[in-house]
């Protein structure tokens, strides 16, 4: 079987590579569609959002194309009204009548303050040959009166027809403006013509604020009115000759060379508009979209060019963002089943071929764990029976310990004994003696004393005999107060002398630690031992002995003067074998450390010239 699969190995492998090639040549593929898809897309869009930007400049430029033709009409017809009412004012007829001197004055002070209360440039009356006999700037240097304006059209149409309007550049005071002129007509005949001129200054101010260039040109193309100065006076197309020379003659744009406006690529659009390339003074060449309207009551045309290269642009990019953002996830969407669709196939054939790979592997994969699961269970087997010794070996390190430690108290104890022995002889042949006398009282309180003693001796031997028993010993809830008081009993044999160095502060009843009460009477003999070995005979050597409850658990510290741990000793202070002492194993603080780790505690240890202080903590036995 695995040689049968070997064979159909190179056959498949073929298989998957192919299928490799053919995604790489789908996803080139995939690449230059989603390319081309793209570059369509992003011109597409451009134009389209320049096409839509250019239709919202041309409806709001129509708009304020209007806007400001309507306020132009409203400026013109404001002053239209001047020379209508001042024809038919009496006042003014029959100073033409008189001519004398005191009704031109008069007049002069009329016509000043109209043309300053109505906004008029100025306001002049002028005789039927033309010469001004009354003005509103008679005051001024630059005065109309005494000038002759015979060679005006506003003149000259008015004596005609009874009313002309004439935009000119002023011969006096050399400022463009509308001369609105009517006739003043007598009973006789005309007796002069009446002029109020307006000048826009205060209206191309307000223009300029813009940055749409706006002008207004005249039925020959001529620039009248502009928000660029530089503008005033040049046309939108050539004049005719015959046109020209009439203008000249006139004095009408004074020397104006009446060049044509500055612009270029002008071209026309279907709905009347117009973009072109204007050179603007100081900014250089721009593209503009150009409106116009006429003016309302009059024969002039108004033109409003809106900038369009930067809202085109912005146009252009919002659209192709927008293209972007709905063609980036679809062509994302197509790559992200394109590629499932490859990975699929590509981890169908993989998986085929992996699996007649494991067909071909398998029994010699088998034969293998077959081989690591043997040594395997001789390894466990090995470690079983290792971990068993270890045990043994701690159970009798820790039951060495403790037979040390009966054997050094063992003399104290005997001589302890001793004592209470000998005391009950004296008492029982005294209650004896007390029996024969007769005095059962004095004998019955010496066979009590007997029975305190026998207990006393009891509890010694039932001490010792509990502590040297082995075997493991299950934690359960341990009072702290009797582990105290059972391990100061076992030392005080070995140290009946000493004992008044410990200086004890015994805990509460109620105070339980997780643990056991042998091992930890262990923990806490070895602590003592050492701390008064360390005193040794000093009359101010001291222990401090307290145990007491802390946030976290109980702490059992036991701390003494004496000279404190050598410094190489301090760092191995827990390892087996390390002592200071000549007679001593090194056994006794390790194996305390690992009687308090079995127990989920920790013992921390300080020492310098003032003394050694050991903290055992444990676990409070409710916490658990």
């Amino acid at each position: 079987m695995h040689n049968v699969a070997m064979v159909g190995f190179p056959a498949r492998m073929e298989d998957l590579h192919r299928l490799r090639r053919k995604a790489r040549q789908a996803w080139l593929v995939f690449a230059a569609l989603a390319f081309a898809i793209l570059v369509a897309g992003i011109l597409l869009s451009g134009e389209y959002g320049r096409t839509g930007a250019l239709a919202a400049i041309d409806a709001q430029s129509r708009i304020d194309a209007s806007l400001k033709a309507s306020l132009l009409r409203a400026v013109i017809e404001r002053q239209r009204a001047l020379p209508l009412v001042l024809a038919d004012d009496a006042a003014i007829r029959d100073a033409l009548l008189s001519l004398d001197e005191q009704s031109l004055d008069r007049i002069n002070r009329k016509l000043e303050s109209l043309a300053a209360s109505a906004e008029a440039a100025v306001i002049y009356l002028m005789r039927p040959d033309g010469v001004a006999v009354a003005a509103s700037n008679w005051r001024e240097p630059t005065s109309f009166v005494g000038s002759n304006y015979a060679f005006r059209d506003y003149f000259r149409l008015a004596m005609r027809d009874g009313k002309a309007e004439h935009f000119a550049l002023g011969t006096v005071s050399r400022q463009p403006g509308l001369y609105i002129s009517r006739r003043v007509d007598g009973p006789d005949g005309p007796l002069g013509v009446i002029v109020a001129k307006v000048e826009f200054d205060g209206l191309e101010a307000d223009w300029r604020v813009s940055d749409k260039p706006t002008y207004v040109t005249d039925r020959h193309g001529v620039v009248l009115i502009t928000s660029l100065p530089s503008w005033r006076f040049m046309t939108t197309k050539p004049l005719a000759e015959d046109r020209l020379a009439a203008i000249r003659e006139s004095l009408q744009f004074g020397d104006a060379p009446l060049l044509p406006l500055p612009f270029e690529q002008v071209e026309a659009r279907p709905d009347g508009s117009s973009t072109l390339e204007a050179l603007l003074p100081g900014r250089g060449a721009q593209a503009f979209l150009r409106v116009e309207t006429m003016v309302p009551s009059t024969n002039w045309r108004l033109a409003l060019l809106s900038p369009i290269t930067a809202p085109l642009a912005a146009g252009a990019r919002e659209a192709q963002l927008m293209m972007l953002a709905a063609l980036v996830p679809l062509l994302a969407l197509a790559a992200f089943l394109l590629r499932r669709r490859q990975v699929i196939t590509i981890r169908s054939a993989a998986e085929r071929l992996r699996a007649s790979e494991l067909e071909a592997k398998v029994e010699e994969r088998t034969r293998d764990l077959r081989m690591a699961r043997d040594r395997l269970e001789t390894e466990i087997a090995d470690h079983r029976q290792t971990t068993e010794k270890l045990q043994a070996v701690q159970q009798d390190l820790v039951q060495a310990n403790r037979l040390a430690i009966l054997g050094q108290v063992a003399a104290g104890v005997a001589h302890e004994i001793n004592q209470p022995v000998a005391t009950i002889r004296a008492y029982a042949d005294n209650a004896r003696t007390f029996l024969d006398r007769g005095q059962s009282a004095t004998a019955a309180e010496n066979m009590e004393s007997i029975a305190e003693l026998t207990e006393r001796v009891g509890a010694i031997t039932e001490e010792l005999r509990r502590f040297a028993r082995k075997g493991h010993f299950a934690a359960e809830p341990t009072a702290m107060k009797d582990v105290i008081e059972g391990a100061l009993m076992l030392l005080r044999s070995r140290f009946a002398g000493r004992m008044d160095a410990i200086r004890i502060a015994l805990p509460p009843d109620d105070l339980k630690a997780h643990g056991n009460r042998i091992r930890l009477e262990q923990v806490l003999i070895n602590l003592l031992q050492n701390a008064l070995e360390a005193i040794g005979g000093n009359d101010g050597g001291e222990i401090r002995l307290r145990c007491e409850e802390t946030a976290a658990g109980i702490a059992l510290t036991v701390a003494d003067n004496g000279p404190g741990i050598p410094a190489d000793i301090r760092d191995e202070l827990f390892t087996p074998f390390n002592t200071s002492k000549e007679e001593g194993l090194g056994l006794g603080l390790a194996i305390s450390k690992e009687i308090v780790s079995d127990y989920g505690g920790t013992i921390d240890v300080t020492s310098g010239a003032s003394g050694t202080t050991f903290i055992v903590h444990l676990q409070k036995a409710d916490a658990r």
